[in-house]
């Protein structure tokens, strides 16, 4: 069915992407930019024709729940048509096979550190739905990552094409990466602290990154009190994040980047066995669990706080050819995908923002990286292989889009999303690494991720050699098979 009603902050987002009398708004110079015609062609060689690499990461997805019955991909297991796993259930209810689920409202399930090693199980892949089972309920955050959001456990149902047609019509135009592993095995915040640092931890000191050590599971959790430094509480200090990000190495090599942020709400559970915290209001300003940038010493010092921005003027950058060399995008709670958002608003979003790139001037030198930051406690068949104490974690969807994208490609590489951080460094850096033996800020992290042996080249994905390819737009809201899309009525005050 078609949805016809998509929640504030989407209506928002589309509505800035279609239409075209707003001005644009200032953004960071771009290292290489221009602001030529849509028909400008990437000057350099190699990687180095994609001078705008743009992040999308949504939220709480497996590979399988996605693009498991994918043409070519390593898919859900299947003998004559059926699937192979049956997935263990608490007591004497019986095993669960995979099933299609055409809901646009999914619950998935717990999925803390504790819950990625219950679901993997030594390799077994089989303790989804005796998670699920145990997952809290009536969670006043539905976001919160020790929550089952389903009366009936559902992480072992999986979507087809006709339920993500956008989804994908991108992985059948450009490259489909089925491979692709959380870079920690747990959830959101841990994840988006990789994205831009390649780790987690809890830091003492301010400025003082050997004061930091590993925290796979609970690094110090932003709270909704701005961005001034003042802790909002005397009982819940700011977090301390002083060990190295990416953009301390952009900001140093004059690489211009932009975080985005779509206003709404986001979850800011501090514990992940609460039942009593409940989603804050989220914008550019806000620090949260998918903004973390605020609270790194580096971000501070450097003077980028205003790299952190609304998703607004990613919009409006894109329309004018204004892009930065790096840019990150990421949701608000309605359209992220995260259970129980519906999908449809979250591909609807998605769309809007590939769309406006495409249309942008800065089409032709761009590499969209999307992806989703963890599994949400559904089904994967794939075991995550261990690179150190925090990962990998369960295989998420992920696709590369861009005029150089090989067309109809699917990546078997071994992958985390510490292959985009290798991918910007070794585009924009000279392949310099965050590494605390070079870069002047040593920090005992365990170990250089984006040199981690098993890691592939996402350099593979392209072909430099062709003629940048055309645009290829799709409908901001495309006909599909999904069913039970919520109205206006059935969505929280916050939504609106």
């Amino acid at each position: 069915m078609r949805a016809r009603w998509i929640a504030g902050s989407l209506a928002v987002v589309v509505v800035a992407a279609a239409c075209s009398s707003s001005s644009p708004t200032s953004s960071p110079t771009t290292a290489g930019g221009h602001a030529g015609s849509s028909t400008t062609v990437a000057t350099g060689s190699g990687i180095h024709k994609i001078r705008h690499v743009i992040v999308i990461m949504q939220e709480n997805r497996s590979f399988d729940s996605y693009f498991g019955t994918y043409p070519g991909a390593d898919g859900i297991p299947m003998t004559n048509g059926q699937p192979t796993a049956c997935l263990p259930a608490p007591a004497n209810d019986p095993c669960v096979r995979p099933y299609v689920d055409h809901a646009d409202v999914n619950g998935g399930g717990p999925h803390s550190a504790v819950n990625a090693a219950a679901d993997i199980n030594a390799g077994q892949m089989n303790g989804f739905v005796k998670q699920a089972v145990a997952g809290r309920r009536g969670c006043v955050d539905p976001t919160n990552p020790a929550c089952t959001n389903s009366a009936t456990p559902d992480v072992a149902s999986y979507h087809t094409g006709s339920d993500i047609p956008n989804y994908w019509a991108y992985a059948n135009n450009f490259v489909l990466q089925d491979h692709m592993f959380e870079p920690n095995a747990s959830w959101s915040l841990p994840e988006h602290l990789f994205q831009v640092s390649e780790w987690s931890a809890s830091c003492t000191q301010h400025n003082n990154p050997s004061s930091c050590t590993n925290a796979l599971q609970a690094p110090g959790t932003p709270k909704a009190g701005g961005v001034t430094g003042a802790s909002p509480a005397a009982t819940a200090p700011n977090p301390i994040y002083a060990w190295t990000d990416l953009t301390y190495l952009l900001h140093k090599n004059n690489v211009s980047w932009g975080y985005y942020v779509v206003a709404g709400t986001e979850p800011d559970c501090q514990n992940d066995s609460t039942v009593s915290c409940a989603p804050v209001k989220q914008n550019a300003t806000t620090p949260g669990i998918w903004n973390p940038l605020p609270y790194f010493d580096t971000v501070r010092n450097d003077g980028q706080l205003g790299n952190i921005q609304s998703v607004t003027n990613f919009y409006s950058a894109a329309k004018a050819g204004t892009l930065p060399a790096v840019s990150w995008v990421v949701p608000s709670g309605t359209v992220s995908e995260h259970p129980p958002a519906p999908v449809s608003y979250g591909q609807s979003y998605v769309t809007s923002l590939v769309n406006a790139v495409m249309a942008s001037p800065d089409w032709d030198s761009t590499a969209i990286l999307l992806g989703w930051d963890d599994w949400g406690g559904f089904y994967d068949h794939v075991a995550p292989p261990s690179v150190d104490e925090n990962g990998y974690g369960l295989r998420v969807p992920a696709m590369v889009i861009s005029p150089y994208a090989k067309k109809g490609y699917i990546d078997h590489q071994t992958l985390s999303f510490d292959a985009y951080d290798k991918f910007i460094e070794d585009d924009f850096l000279g392949g310099q690494r965050i590494d605390p033996r070079t870069d002047g800020r040593p920090d005992p992290r365990p170990d250089v991720r984006e040199n981690v042996s098993i890691l592939g080249d996402i350099t593979t994905d392209f072909d430099f050699t062709q003629a940048p390819r055309s645009p290829m737009p799709l409908p901001v809201h495309p006909q599909t098979t999904l069913t039970g899309t919520p109205g206006p009525a059935q969505l929280p005050a916050a939504a609106k």
